[in-house]
């Protein structure tokens, strides 16, 4: 997800989408221990995005 696209997200989307991306993160880490994933970058990209969703977030925030 792209830097644009997350700021123009409003403050309640951005939270719910940062827990719906850890349940998603936490899905991954999950099955990757039990069957190796094809593409293991995913789950470094997920974690880049959920970081980049909460530095925005904070901005945000900040901001108001």
């Amino acid at each position: 997800m792209k830097a644009q696209e997350i700021r123009e997200m409003s403050v309640a989307d951005l939270k719910e989408r940062i827990e719906v991306e850890k349940n998603n993160l936490s899905t991954m880490k999950l099955n990757h221990c039990i069957s190796p994933l094809e593409d293991t970058s995913a789950i470094a990209k997920t974690r880049a995005d959920i970081a980049r969703m909460m530095t925005i977030l904070a901005q945000k925030e900040k901001q108001n």
